[in-house]
């Protein structure tokens, strides 16, 4: 797993293994969504003025996968 700081951006990156990999945003396993909005949660209360983006790193091909912002922010909004 990567988290990445920059000037105006934190990038968190979480490394899954799944085989196959997933393509489609509507396969990731709603753990997988609860564990990233946390994380976006946390860093937003940490970091208020950066733009926080989340994606899974699949392992197998590699691919990543942006994750959905607006959803996250249901899951576990950022106070």
């Amino acid at each position: 797993d990567r988290l990445v700081i920059r000037e105006r951006e934190i990038l968190v990156v979480d490394y899954k293994s799944n085989r196959p990999a997933l393509t489609h945003q509507q396969d990731v396993p709603e753990l997988y969504w609860r564990q990233m909005a946390s994380y976006r949660a946390i860093l937003a209360n940490i970091w208020p003025d950066r733009t926080i983006r989340c994606a899974l790193l699949w392992t197998d091909g590699p691919h990543i996968m942006f994750l959905d912002e607006q959803r996250l922010d249901r899951l576990f909004p950022a106070s």
